[in-house]
C-alpha cells in the first residue's frame, strides 16, 4: 500500500499543484513500463465486466498484483548484500474496489506450496509446469534476466491458484523503499520490545519509534535474532502489514500539498526504482485511478494474511487452507474480505406516558473494555487498528 499511497498525492498534483508537466516527464521517466499479457497465455479467470474503453479503471474493481524484489545488484546489493538472481521477497494482491471506498492487501506467504504453471519468457525459454514455494515463480520467470518475466511467471501462479483474475502488477525493490520512507521523513511507528537482528541490520529500542528508509526496510525483513519472532516468514508478514499500515498514516498526516519540493521529492521516490504494468506505468492513467482513492478511509484499508496451515508433507511449508478460497471468492466478487461486526444490542426505548417505578433498581452502563492490540500477520487489521502498546 505504499505504493498506492503514492498513488493518491501523484493524482493530487497533477489536478492541483502548478508546474505539471514538468513533474509528469521527471515521474513518467522513472517508471520502468512492461506489457506481460503475451507470457500469460489464454488459461486464465473470466473478467468479470468488460472495462471501459474511455476510462479503464472507472467504475470497476483493480486486482494488482504488488511484489517486493530481493534483487541485489548496484544499490540494492549496497542495501541487502549482493546474491545473484532475482527473489520476490514480499507479495501482496491489492484489491481497490469498484466505488473506491475500500482497498484490501492480502499477503502471499513466500513459503507457500503452490502449482507453478509453465511460463514463457520474452527470450523465447520457458518453463515446464511444476510444484514449489511460491515465490520460486518469480525466480523462474527471472531466469531471462527480466523483471517483466518475473513477474508474468508470478501473476500467472497467482490466478492459477486462487482464480482470481489480475488486472495490474508492480515490482519494487530494496532502494526504492528506503528512498520512499527517507522522503516521507521515516514512519513513526511503536516498536513493543527491544529488536537485535545482526543478520538484518536490524537494533531497536522498545517504544515509539521513527524507522528512516534502512531501518523500515530491516524491520520489514528480518526474520532471525532476539525480539523478531519465530525466525518464519509469516511471522515477519505481519511487522511489514504494520510497516505498511504506519506509512498509510504518515503519508495521510503529511499536507504535502504545502511544500512542493517535499511533495516533489516524495514522487520521485515513490516513483523511481518500479516496474509497473502499462496501465501503472502511465501517469495520467495512475492519476486518474489516485484521485479516485482520495477520500478512501485509512479504517476501509485493510491488511491480512491469506489463511494458511503446515503442509502436510513439509513442516517447514504451508499451504492455502479453504479459508482462503473464500478470500479469493470475496475478492472475486468485490466484496469484503472481512466480516461485518452486527451492530451491538439496543436498550428498549421506553413506553411513551408510562412513568418509570422508582423501586426499580438504576441500570449500571456496561463497563467498557479496553481495546486489545490486534496481532498483524494473524488478525485483519486496518490502518486504524491498534497493534502495539507503548508507554
Amino acid at each position: 500500500m505504499v505504493f498506492g499511497t503514492a498513488l493518491a498525492v501523484t493524482a493530487l498534483l497533477a489536478f492541483s499543484v502548478t508546474g505539471v508537466a514538468t513533474a509528469y516527464t521527471k515521474l513518467q521517466g522513472n517508471i520502468q513500463s512492461a506489457d506481460i499479457s503475451d507470457l500469460l497465455g489464454d488459461d486464465r479467470p473470466a473478467a468479470a465486466v468488460t472495462p471501459d474503453p474511455n476510462d479503464p479503471n472507472a467504475g470497476r474493481a483493480l486486482n494488482i498484483l504488488l511484489m517486493g524484489s530481493d534483487v541485489r545488484d548496484g544499490e540494492n546489493a549496497e542495501i541487502g548484500g549482493e546474491v545473484s538472481g532475482m527473489r520476490s521477497d514480499t507479495t501482496i494482491v491489492l484489491h481497490l474496489s469498484a466505488d473506491r471506498t475500500r482497498a484490501d492487501l492480502v499477503s502471499i506467504p513466500r513459503d507457500t506450496l503452490v502449482d507453478i504453471p509453465a511460463c514463457e519468457r520474452s527470450d523465447g525459454t520457458s518453463s515446464k509446469a511444476q510444484k514449489g514455494q511460491f515465490n520460486s515463480a518469480f525466480s523462474i520467470g527471472s531466469e531471462s534476466g527480466e523483471v517483466s518475466d518475473a513477474a508474468a511467471c508470478a501473476w500467472k501462479t497467482v490466478e492459477k491458484n486462487t482464480n482470481l483474475l489480475l488486472d495490474d502488477f508492480v515490482v519494487i525493490d530494496f532502494a526504492g523503499f528506503t528512498r520512499m520512507v527517507d522522503a516521507l521523513g521515516g514512519v513513526p511507528i511503536c516498536v513493543p520490545n527491544d529488536m537485535d537482528s545482526p543478520k538484518a541490520g536490524l537494533h531497536l529500542t522498545a517504544g515509539q519509534q521513527t524507522l528512516d528508509g534502512t531501518t523500515a526496510l530491516a524491520f520489514a525483513r528480518a526474520r532471525t535474532g532476539t525480539g523478531v519472532g519465530d525466525g518464519s516468514d509469516t511471522n515477519r508478514i505481519g511487522r511489514q502489514q504494520e510497516l505498511l499500515a504506519a506509512t498509510v498514516r504518515a503519508v495521510q498526516s503529511k499536507n504535502l500539498l504545502t511544500d512542493v519540493p517535499e511533495l516533489l521529492q516524495f514522487l520521485s521516490a515513490a516513483t523511481s526504482s518500479i516496474t509497473a504494468s502499462p496501465n501503472l506505468a502511465s501517469i495520467p492513467n495512475l492519476s486518474g485511478l489516485a484521485f479516485s482513492l482520495r477520500g478512501t478511509a485509512s479504517g476501509s484499508i485493510t491488511f491480512m494474511t491469506i489463511p494458511f496451515a503446515t503442509a502436510p508433507s513439509d513442516p517447514n511449508r504451508v499451504v492455502m487452507t479453504d479459508a482462503a478460497d473464500a478470500i479469493w471468492a470475496n475478492l472475486a466478487a468485490d466484496q469484503p474480505i472481512t466480516a461485518v461486526e452486527e451492530p451491538a444490542a439496543e436498550t428498549p426505548a421506553a413506553t411513551p406516558g408510562a412513568t418509570p417505578d422508582p423501586a426499580a433498581p438504576a441500570v449500571e452502563p456496561a463497563p467498557v473494555e479496553p481495546t486489545e492490540p490486534k496481532e498483524p500477520g494473524k488478525d485483519a487489521i486496518t490502518a486504524d487498528d491498534v497493534t502495539a502498546v507503548c508507554g
